[in-house]
């Protein structure tokens, strides 16, 4: 009873650890050459330089580029909020991800099945498609959405409502994929099915409560789906 899956990115399709510890590394030590200057910004956005370890409430987890880019300004002078995320997104999509699962087959695999495939992310919409291309797998989704894409950004539904929209698929034959709070919250607030992974920062109890099924990674993707479906029949 699932016709589509909108999945997240950081975090759902690639490990967040591995992948934006990456990235905040080489951001705040690019910005900041000072060790202790280094340090305090880190401290700013939530991550630890020397575990690569991200607070829970870190800015970089589910916040936009935008949004990051404000909570770092005070500390920069001389930077200008735009120079600022500008400069982010061209590292964002330099950066190499890290893949949670063996993606092709999965992705290969569901699409057999008939289902339209989507991507809503904070992060802007040309990083998100150089990093699925870079994973070989941006020919497989029918959908990509960044925060800049025109339909706003999560917790917001307005990026799954638009995938299902473009493709008239009933929101409630559809299932949000992600790894936080935020992807949750957009894929109740849109009708759809929640479900949560493992892959990303939040624990089971922080998502449970917001989520349809909590799985440990999108490999359980078809298990579920058959599940949802034998349920329903």
């Amino acid at each position: 009873m699932i016709d589509g899956i909108i999945f997240d990115k950081d975090g759902t399709l690639f490990d967040f650890r591995l992948s934006w510890g990456r990235w905040t590394t080489d951001l705040v030590r690019t910005l900041a050459p000072n060790p202790q200057q280094a340090e305090k910004l880190a401290q700013v956005i939530g991550f630890d330089l020397a575990t690569g370890d991200f607070a829970p409430d870190s800015p970089v987890i589910s916040a936009t580029p935008h949004e990051i880019a404000q909570t770092m300004l005070p500390y920069l002078p001389g930077h200008s909020l735009t120079g600022l995320a500008d400069q982010m997104n061209t590292l964002s999509a330099a950066t190499e991800m890290s893949p949670a699962v063996d993606l092709v087959p999965l992705l290969t695999a569901l699409r057999a099945r008939g289902l339209k495939i989507g991507l809503a992310t904070n992060d802007t919409e040309a990083p998100a498609r150089a990093h699925l291309a870079a994973a070989g797998i941006l020919q497989l989704f029918d959908f990509v959405s960044g925060c800049d894409s025109g339909y706003g950004g999560k917790p917001a539904p307005g990026q799954l409502l638009a995938f299902a929209a473009a493709f008239g698929l009933d929101v409630d034959r559809v299932a949000m994929v992600g790894d936080s709070q935020h992807d949750l919250i957009a894929g109740r607030s849109a009708g759809m099915y929640a479900v949560a992974v493992l892959t990303g920062i939040a624990g089971a109890a922080e998502l449970e409560p917001h989520a349809d099924a909590v799985l440990q990674n999108i490999n359980s993707l078809p298990n579920w789906i058959d599940h949802i479906s034998t349920a329903v029949s």
